[in-house]
């Protein structure tokens, strides 16, 4: 049922007011989905219980039919969802959905075919870009280190257009020695590094069979020397000589688009 929302202190909506605080919305169990594009995507999945959804008359028109949820479905003048969530909204959709609880037990994607797996990146727009990559290429799961940011940190969710909904995700407790565990059940683990001693990444990808996974790092201080040496191959991707390396999104793209 649609209820009207007249006022930014009703506490029916209360919540909303956290949107912008990713430690509160993490201790309450929440993560936001953010416009009308990924609130579809987020009732599409099916995977997350729905808290509630709070849209502008203008965002409720816009999806033609009734959205299916029983969950809270609240509808308030732009003005009120300005004042609520302290910024200008201009999407005019918000969703609150349950985050689901973290596993960090190895071996969850043991039967998969390729994998990513990330290191210190701790900027949620290149998390988000990541599972956006990941996606794109058919990854069947993303590794986290303990020290990557969250992917349902708002900015996150938004930047991987959904992604982080649909590419299942393990934060790893054991980093990096979750990489050794990999190897002993055939993974071939592929780092990625733009050292010019390391292998071209066409001339790995050409020889590399079997299930394989792609270890990232943050951009600048790239991988550690301990994730470094638990690595089956070390690759590069041959750029021009003036420039030095290529952003974390992009360098995964090219790898994953030739290891796929």
């Amino acid at each position: 049922m649609i209820e009207p929302i007249e006022r930014a202190d009703d506490p029916r909506i209360s919540a909303y007011a956290h949107v912008g605080d990713h430690a509160w919305l993490r201790d309450n169990g929440l993560f936001v989905a953010e416009g009308r594009f990924l609130v579809r995507r987020l009732l599409a999945s099916g995977r997350f219980p729905i808290h509630s959804i709070l849209l502008t008359p203008a965002a409720l028109r816009s999806f033609d039919a009734a959205i299916d949820t029983e969950a809270g479905l609240f509808v308030a003048e732009p003005d009120i969802l300005q004042q609520i969530t302290g910024f200008n909204f201009h999407r005019g959709c918000l969703a609150l959905a349950g985050r689901p609880a973290e596993d960090p037990s190895s071996g969850r994607f043991v039967d998969s075919r390729l994998l990513l797996a990330m290191e210190g990146v701790g900027n949620p727009d290149n998390v988000g870009g990541l599972f956006r990559a990941a996606a794109a290429f058919g990854v069947d799961g993303v590794l986290l280190d303990p020290t990557s940011a969250d992917p349902f940190y708002r900015k996150a969710v938004r930047t991987s257009m959904g992604a982080v909904l649909s590419v299942p995700f393990e934060r790893a407790a054991r980093w990096p020695s979750v990489l050794d565990d990999y190897r002993g059940m055939d993974f071939n683990v592929v780092a990625m590094t733009p050292h010019r001693d390391a292998e071209p990444i066409q001339d790995a990808a050409a020889r590399i069979e079997g299930p394989t996974i792609v270890i990232v790092g943050a951009e600048g201080p790239g991988l550690s020397d301990a994730a470094m040496a638990l690595a089956d191959v070390k690759v590069r991707i041959p750029i021009a000589s003036e420039m030095d390396s290529l952003n974390v999104v992009v360098a995964a793209g090219i790898a994953l688009a030739m290891l796929h």
